[in-house]
């Protein structure tokens, strides 16, 4: 039987500190709101936590500019409680993943105050650095991907520096061996204090084309980059010599020599490319490289489809190995929620409702691979607009400042968690007011009210995470698409010992569908609350139902198999 690891299939909780829980009253969460909450996250039935950036800086990028990457940044708490957050998330059966930023620094970071000094210091190739043009102009004419050019004038060095993304986060050099060196000495820090998994940020990010040739321009041809919005001019380049460089494979397989001596497991961020799908399986291939990669496909705003995730699916299943690291991004900290970034309406032009939701929770819990699941996503909550929730003199996120109204930004997805609705700022904070503030709209699905409907979203994420924990065709069985018509979208999960049909209508109207050709099928038990039966061969889906059914004969089914585990309710004082 084959071996499966536990990083192969597991559901990643994202948790953007600064927006989870306040103990301070300083109007930003930290580390021991995070662990005030740790039963409410092993109630989901999640096997990790993943947390943004926690370290000093000056945060003008949400933490993602790092001073300091072995210290805590005052406001979310201190290493002491860094260290007994691990422990009793550990003690929990909760693995954890810590945020790593290694293509860039603040622009405040001492090693790059050194090498701006001048250009004969000890550091003076830590970063990317380039003579002007004759005419004074940058070197080339690579694009930041929160505007304008990729490149910054010190007048301390008479040169530029390069900077894929804010002018206060100069990239690191890592054709310099020592910069690697002095990065992995920073990642042992965590290491040795005992994480389960670094979240590697902007991975292709890593490596640069030291020739600095100028990027092809994008033609009407050419694929447009993932989450990229052709307003924005840094779509309009082929991202050929900047970032995504063939060269990086071999600098991952240096990663995987590293945290094979702890044991730790990596999660690379794949990002603004054309193909993340393709990417991320490059990048994880074998057993040499990242374990996990996440991809893109499911993140986008477009309409959720039976052709969507077909096509999502296929090409997974075409360009991922068996055992390679896959692993599915359905919301996070920089693009919309869940509940909003599915744009689309249903067949009589009313937005999705909370059943679409609860349909979408099922696909994605029998899907292969790993996923995260972002904080709020499992209340349903909306994406916060601007200037209708957010006022704009309130805006935090600097590509969103810089690029708006053109551009929402990233404040959207970024608003703190309402955990009671009636309390002042939503339980979220005892100060005046939080960081951000959290949407009126948002109440109505915080967690005290959720907790105590049987059929809510967030009880339905509970019952299937802990059911999925069961069902060995979910956690590590092969997947069959199946052929059906829209709106119908469906799949074959199969191992030795279990084979289950996953059948989805994605439209709000009732579908019929013959299971004669999976002769002998039966319904089998899930944690939705519907009950739906075969009849002359037929099941009926009513809108965005959910059929799993099982292909093996009653005498090979298995009855140990859990309908759903009782679920620990919040404590929501705690």
């Amino acid at each position: 039987m084959q071996t499966v690891k536990w990083w192969q299939n597991a559901v990643i909780y994202h948790i953007l500190p600064r927006s989870f829980m306040d103990t301070t009253g300083d109007g930003e969460g930290d580390l021991n709101g995070i662990i005030s909450k740790l039963d409410y996250i092993c109630a989901l039935g999640v096997d990790a936590i993943w947390m943004c950036p926690i370290y000093e800086s000056p945060r003008e990028d949400l933490g993602y500019d790092p001073t300091d990457l072995r210290n805590i940044d005052p406001v979310y708490g201190s290493l002491d409680d860094f260290d007994r957050l691990v422990s009793l998330a550990q003690a929990r059966g909760l693995k954890v993943f810590l945020d790593q930023i290694w293509s860039h620094t603040s622009h405040k970071h001492p090693w790059f105050l050194e090498s701006r000094e001048n250009r004969t210091n000890a550091k003076a190739d830590w970063y990317i650095w380039a003579d002007p043009n004759p005419d004074g102009t940058p070197p080339n004419n690579w694009l930041s991907a929160f505007g304008g050019s990729a490149w910054a004038w010190c007048p301390e060095r008479e040169q530029f520096y390069m900077h894929n993304f804010l002018k206060s986060q100069p990239d690191l050099n890592w054709h310099n061996p020592e910069v690697i060196d002095a990065v992995f000495e920073e990642a042992r820090f965590w290491l040795e204090r005992g994480v389960d998994g670094f979240r590697l940020d902007a991975v292709n990010f890593y490596i640069h084309d030291p020739e600095l040739r100028n990027n092809p321009v994008r033609s009407p041809d050419d694929p447009i980059p993932e989450g990229v919005s052709m307003r924005n001019p840094f779509a309009r380049q082929l991202f050929v010599y900047n970032f995504c460089r063939p060269e990086t494979l071999d600098y991952l397989n240096r990663i995987r020599q590293l945290v094979a001596e702890y044991s730790v497991i990596t999660l690379g961020e794949v990002t603004l490319c054309e193909d993340s799908v393709a990417l991320a399986a490059e990048y994880t291939a074998g057993d040499e490289k990242l374990h996990l990669a996440y991809n893109s496909a499911l993140l986008f705003e477009e309409p959720m489809t039976a052709s969507r995730i077909r096509h999502a699916l296929e090409r997974v299943i075409d360009k991922f190995q068996e055992d390679d690291g896959m692993c599915w991004m359905v919301g996070n900290h920089d693009y919309g929620r869940l509940r909003s970034c599915w744009t689309g309406k249903d067949e009589e032009g009313n937005p999705y409702s909370d059943e679409f939701y609860q349909m979408m929770a099922g696909v994605l819990v029998s899907l292969p691979g790993a996923f995260c699941l972002y904080q709020g996503d499992e209340l349903g909550l909306p994406v916060a607009r601007i200037p209708e929730d957010i006022p704009v003199e309130a805006m935090q996120d600097p590509f969103g400042k810089e690029l708006y109204p053109a551009i929402q930004g990233r404040d959207g997805s970024r608003t703190p968690i309402p955990w009671v609705a009636d309390a002042p700022n939503a339980g979220f904070t005892t100060g005046e007011q939080s960081w951000l503030p959290i949407p009126k709209g948002h109440l109505e699905r915080a967690v005290n009210i959720e907790d105590n409907q049987p059929n809510s979203l967030l009880n339905t994420w509970r019952r299937l995470l802990h059911w999925r924990k069961g069902q060995p065709a979910m956690m590590h069985g092969n997947c069959e698409i199946m052929e059906t018509p829209d709106p119908l979208f469906g799949f074959i999960r199969e191992t030795e010992e279990q084979k289950l049909l996953c059948l989805f209508n994605m439209s709000n109207e009732p579908v019929d569908y013959d299971l004669s050709a999976y002769d002998p099928c039966r319904p089998f038990r899930t944690p939705y609350l519907q009950k739906l039966t075969i009849k002359d061969g037929k099941v009926h889906l009513p809108g965005y139902g959910v059929f799993f059914g099982s292909l093996l004969s009653v005498s090979e089914q298995s009855d140990r198999l859990p309908f759903s585990p009782p679920v620990a309710k919040e404590a929501i004082s705690s």
